[in-house]
């Protein structure tokens, strides 16, 4: 699905083969809408190098649970597949009136998480729950850890902004739509996809490449034509040639940039020459800007270099999450219900072993820090100062509140993450945080257990 919300149907056919199997199943054992399912999705386990997860790609979940939809001929092509030649004829006719009609449970979008946390939970007949594993997975899973890696880039800047430029490293265009979208989300300044930021509502951010420096008779002529067309938009680049030759011309031919760019070389030694250069000839307004193969890590050194840098572009280690590129977020069945009570239910293999119930997270604060979250049984009373972050969103197959706009999420995201202790907010270590089940899910495990 684009990563933008759309109001075209989504096809059902992004998903695999076996939630089909599954549902032909459920179906020939008149179980589709008999039985209502509760699965959660959350991460097992914190990739190495992340103390905590920015929950992101919510709002192209829900949109794809509400358009969700088969055409006509998608039926056509699925039952003359072997794989489910012996599903009942009815089947496809229940496959071309299919809609989500189910309640979702979420986190607010931004919102940091942890392991083991639902990010969201999905109640309803278990055909419908089953078959929306695979979109749901595949949205969250890629933007949370595209907005948990440039998280921690935004805060390696130290208030400095940090664009996204990576589009063009993405694994996709719609990874490049979706990874623009996260980013902002998690605090990037803007992004360079224009795309993205025309249907996503980000600011844009650009410079110039080096084509435009070489195609020109000279690099004066360059940085003159340049900035004769866009002005006080105008971000030169200065490291086609040569770095320092380039200030020197730009102070000798009188030009007033707004911003620079360097991208390559000693960023550090290379940033202090061109300030000196531009500082002595009363350039102080023109900003140095930072690109190449930038991470967390090499914006954390030049800071602490004391580095006279004012922003920052960075691509590929943000758009493919580079040190932790495939989130193990899983979608997992927690709650069954037939004819008569619940049955709240788990899996026990090692590794792979979840936690049964409907759920809910109270993040307790101290002292206006996080302190630490109890995940509980959704029906288990408030943990004293706490808050829920769990929110019903959706009813019935329709969304419960008009859509966040993406700027309202990005400064819910930073006021989040400033409340998380200081430990969990450094990025030259990882540190972990206090999470524990209630006693009611403690009880509830054990009960499933049969201890």
């Amino acid at each position: 699905m684009a990563c933008y919300i759309t109001n075209m149907p989504a096809s059902a056919l992004a998903t695999d083969l076996y939630q089909l199997t599954m549902m032909a199943g459920y179906f020939a054992a008149g179980r589709h809408h008999t039985t209502r399912a509760t699965f959660e999705l959350f991460v097992r386990r914190l990739p190495p190098g992340r103390s905590f997860l920015v929950a992101a790609g919510i709002e192209q979940a829900l949109s794809l649970l509400e358009l969700l939809h088969f055409e006509e001929p998608e039926v056509a092509w699925l039952a003359r597949q072997p794989a489910l030649a012996r599903a009942p004829a009815g089947f496809f006719d229940y496959l071309r009136g299919f809609w989500f009609s189910g309640e979702v449970w979420a986190v607010r979008e931004g919102t940091p998480v942890f392991a083991n946390e639902p990010i969201l939970r999905v109640t309803a007949p278990i055909a419908e729950a089953q078959l929306v594993e695979t979109a749901l997975l595949a949205t969250i899973n890629f933007q949370t850890s595209v907005a948990s890696k440039a998280a921690r880039v935004v805060i390696a800047a130290d208030g400095r902004p940090v664009m996204e430029f990576g589009a063009r490293r993405a694994h996709g265009l719609d990874a490049a739509r979706c990874a623009a979208r996260a980013a902002f989300l998690a605090g990037c300044a803007g992004t360079s996809l224009v795309e993205a930021a025309q249907r996503s509502s980000i600011p844009l951010a650009g410079t110039m490449a080096h084509s435009w420096v070489m195609s020109a008779v000279d690099e004066v002529t360059a940085f003159r034509e340049y900035d004769a067309i866009f002005a006080e938009h105008a971000v030169l680049l200065l490291d086609t040639y040569d770095t320092i030759a380039a200030a020197r011309a730009i102070v000798d031919h009188h030009m007033q940039p707004s911003a620079v760019r360097l991208d390559s070389g000693d960023l550090g030694g290379l940033s202090r020459e061109v300030r000196a250069i531009f500082d002595e000839a009363g350039l102080t307004g023109t900003r140095i800007f930072a690109s190449g193969d930038l991470d967390e890590h090499a914006i954390a050194r030049l800071i602490a270099s004391g580095a006279p840098i004012d922003g920052f572009g960075v691509g590929t280690s943000v758009v493919t999450s580079i040190d932790a590129p495939a989130l193990g977020g899983v979608y997992k069945l927690v709650e069954v219900v037939d004819d008569g009570p619940g049955r709240l239910v788990m899996k026990t293999s090692a590794g792979k072993g979840t936690w049964p119930g409907r759920k809910q997270i109270w993040r307790v604060m101290e002292n206006a820090r996080a302190a630490r979250d109890i995940i509980a049984l959704h029906d288990e009373p408030q943990t004293a100062g706490s808050r829920p972050l769990l929110e019903r969103v959706m009813v019935d197959g329709t969304r419960t509140s008009a859509l966040l706009p993406l700027a309202h999420a990005r400064v819910w995201c930073a006021e989040r993450i400033a409340e998380l202790p200081p430990d969990l907010r450094r990025i030259d270590r990882d540190a972990s945080y206090d999470v524990q089940p209630s006693r009611g899910l403690t009880e509830a495990i054990r009960m499933a257990q049969g201890s």
